[in-house]
Order: C-alpha cells, then structure tokens, then sequence
C-alpha cells in the first residue's frame, strides 16, 4: 500500500449494498456543533488524493452503555431553572434523540462534588446497620435519577463510594489528607491524615461485616425505589489521599473484604449486582493483579474500573484477564475550561480506553453552576454549565463530544477493531448490524479518507479541527 494510504482496519459486520445509498454525516467544530454534511460521495475506487481506510468484520469488546455520572452540586444547579429549562437540559442528555446516555454513575454517599460529608449511616458502630437510610438522596440523587428515567427507562446505574462511613475509618474521619488551605478546612488534623500505602479501613471483623451490609442494604433500597445498581467498584481512587471523602486501601485489603465479606453477604442475599475492583488511579498493573490473582476475591470480580492514572495499566490488565469486564470509570475534569482543547483531551481518553476494551465510559460531572467549583475549592469542567445567577445555560465542547460517542452507540454494541496505533478513529456494530464511525481531526487542515466498504468507497472531507460520527 503507498504511504499516502492509511494502514487501518475498521469493522463492520453485515455491510450490505444499501450502505451505498445512505450515509449520515455529523460533525462538531470549535464554533459549529453537531452539523449535518451530505458532501460525502459514493465512487467503485478511492480517491487518489484520499486515504483509504478498509472496513472488515472482526469484532472487539462488547459495550455495556455511555453517559456521564449524577453529583448532588449537579442537581442543585439544575434545580434553579424553571421546570421547562430544567426538563430541557434532562432530555438533551437523555433523549435517545439526543445525547442518549444509557449508563451513568452515582457516589454511595459524599464525593468531591456532593454538599457535603455524610454516608448512609452515621451512627458510630451500628454494626447492624439499624440506623441505614438513603432518606437524604430520595430529596436529592434519587430525584435526579428519576428525572432521568422518565426520559431513559432503561437507564442503568453503577456505584462507588468515595469514603465508607467515618466510624469505619481508621482516622473516624471522611478525609484521609491535611487541608493546609486558609479558605477550605475538613476539621481534620495532621495527625490524623492517612499515609499511603497503608489501608485506611479498620480491618476487624465486626467493621469488615458491617460494611459488606452497607453495600448490600444500599443496592437493595435503591433497587427498592426503582433504580437497579448495575455495578459496584469497591473505592473511589483507592491510591489517593485527599482532603475531601476517600479512603486508601491496599490491594491485598481490598481483595481480602471482597473475597470473605462483600462477595459471600451478595451470595447469601442473592444479590445480582457486580463486584469491580475499582476504581483504579494506579499506572501499576501489580495494583490489580493482587486482586485479581487471589483466589477467593477473584471468584466474585466480574470487572476492574480504572480512572486517572489507571489509564497506564488498562492494557496490561485487559490483554493479561480477557475474561474480565473493563470500565473506565471517571473522565479527567480538567480546570474549568470548558473549552475545545478540554474536549479533545476528552476524545483521547475515549479512543484510550475504548481501543483497550473499555465496555462503559463514564463522563464526570454533567452539569455543573458557573463556578464550576467544589466544596473544595477545586474548578473543574463539565458538560453543561448553569449560570445560577442569569439562568443562562452552556453546553460546552464536551457535551457535544459525548453526544458524538453517545447518540447512536447503544448497549448490545461491538467495538469493532482498529489499528492500535492510531488513536483518531473508533469504530461500532449496533445490535441491528447499524455501523458507527468516529473520527477526530484534532489537526488544523483537512484531512480526506476514503472508507472502503462492501467493495465500494465513502469519500468525506474532514474538516480541521473536528469531531465526526459517520452511521451506515
């Protein structure tokens, strides 16, 4: 093949001859989103000028669903608009006509980006779990959620906690890190920060078995109001210290509650919900392949979830347990920007953990106010902003990015193999046979390829600088 010509294999399983009749053709650019361009040409030959890009049938992962994650500061931003705004902003995230998510997140108590610290049950060593509630997210995520699901009824959920209740903890505090800031303050002192690579749970029995009941009476209250937990990963970043709710754990920790508390109480409450170890910050492939190699734990992890710095270890872990599911769990959030740059930071983490057998991605806070800013003190991006003091509402760079991934890709889907080498192009089988290209133009010129299909040849001109979904 010349060099002009790319050396990509793209997939598509029962291509059939209508494919040369119709192709549709979105595309974003820095000041014009979700576009339609009909210049895309049918030929029986590539195009001299245009690279050729060879679409064939071998499939790769399957995907679970799409979306973004559901935060406490979201929903009270959402809740300052009127009713009319409030549901528009519902649908254009949820409406399969839209940026149709199908897959979202939600925090088993306090995150970064909750009002505050609280767990589902604050009563210092309540081992029986008498005084459990999830009285305070029926007012508030469950409410969220169920906006949601009155667009997307097949909305499926998965949970992690950033920190267990504080009486669980070896500190009895949310935080695990010294705040030395003059404006943010958690009330916990030097000395009782956490220091890494120890565990910040208490390892006794009593803690161990009163936390594999927390989970359980989580998944079956939430299940109780409608809301089925797909998924659970066992920690938010359990590599970090932090100021706001977290907690470390060793790995050899964590696999040991999982493997003889967490997976037998699922076992014996006959409980669906998955076990992920995760959600993993560490580049570290050791990290998870303690987990993973112990006997007991590795009976009941269906997946490992992987964040931030976990991106250095999600080839190894997938080439090394192909059996196991892979979920990235938590897009980098950036600094507020919200701007175009931002989102193409965005399409690699995409196409990264994508091309190494991701089933789910996982936006990070979808709506955000106009600072932007959590508790503490920490700006960062979101998809939609709000501007709590106008009203004005924003759709930034990324959801329009999302919605490239998101609107025609849905759960049942293949990946279907691409070079590993590049990272520009994705490509999709719906259930339906429906093709689903992506392709990002992260260059300043235009680029021109020719899709081969079927014996027949898509010739489109991308523009610079550009996010493109081409669906057959």
């Amino acid at each position: 093949m010349h060099s002009k010509f790319l050396s990509l294999i793209l997939i598509g399983v029962g291509i059939t001859g209508a494919f040369a009749q119709k192709a549709e053709w979105r595309y974003s650019t820095p000041n014009n989103y979700w576009k339609s361009d009909k210049s895309a040409k049918w030929s029986n030959a590539p195009l001299s000028t245009y690279e050729t890009i060879f679409i064939s049938d071998e499939k790769a992962q399957y995907i679970e669903g799409l979306g973004g994650t559901f935060n406490e500061l979201g929903w009270d931003a959402l809740c300052t608009l009127p009713e009319e705004k409030k549901n528009d902003i519902i649908y254009h995230l949820f409406s399969n006509k839209e940026a149709n998510f199908t897959y979202c997140r939600i925090p088993i108590g306090a995150s970064d980006f909750g009002m505050n610290f609280y767990s589902l049950n604050d009563v210092a060593d309540d081992f029986e779990m008498i005084n459990f509630s999830i009285a305070r997210d029926r007012h508030i995520l469950i409410k969220y959620i169920k906006e949601a699901q009155k667009i997307q009824p097949d909305l499926k959920i998965w949970a992690s906690p950033w920190s267990p209740p504080a009486w669980m903890k070896t500190n009895n505090h949310y935080a695990s890190e010294y705040d030395e800031s003059p404006t943010n303050h958690n009330g916990l002192s030097r000395e009782r920060a956490l220091e890494l690579p120890t565990t910040g749970f208490k390892m006794q029995p009593g803690y161990l078995n009163a936390y594999a009941l927390y989970f359980a009476k989580f998944v079956q209250a939430y299940g109780k109001e409608g809301i089925r937990i797909e998924a659970i990963n066992i920690q938010n970043e359990p590599c970090s210290t932090q100021k706001y709710a977290s907690c470390t754990w060793r790995p050899e920790d964590m696999a040991y509650f999982i493997g003889k508390f967490l997976g037998p109480k699922f076992e014996k409450e006959h409980i669906a919900t998955e076990i992920f170890f995760g959600t993993i910050n560490r580049d570290n492939p050791q990290f998870t392949r303690i987990a993973l190699d112990d006997p007991a734990a590795s009976r009941y992890i269906k997946g490992v979830g992987f964040q931030w710095d976990g991106k250095g270890a999600i080839g190894a872990i997938h080439k090394e347990y192909p059996q196991l599911k892979i979920m990235h769990t938590e897009a980098e959030c950036g600094n507020g920007s919200n701007d175009w740059s931002a989102a193409e930071n965005t399409w690699w983490q995409i196409s990264h953990y994508m091309r190494n057998g991701a089933s789910v991605f996982t936006y990070w806070n979808m709506i955000l106010d106009h600072t932007g800013t959590s508790p503490w003190g920490w700006k960062q991006n979101s998809l939609i902003t709000i501007n709590t003091e106008t009203q004005a509402v924003v759709y930034n760079p990324e959801f329009y990015l999302m919605k490239h991934l998101c609107h025609d890709i849905i759960p049942g889907a293949y990946r279907l193999q691409t070079p590993s080498d590049r990272d520009d192009i994705l490509a999709f089988e719906n259930p339906d046979g429906k093709i689903i290209i992506l392709i990002a133009n992260r260059d300043v010129q235009e680029k021109k390829f020719s899709l081969s299909i079927k014996g027949k040849f898509l010739n489109l001109q991308i523009k610079g600088k550009s996010f493109n979904t081409i669906t057959l």
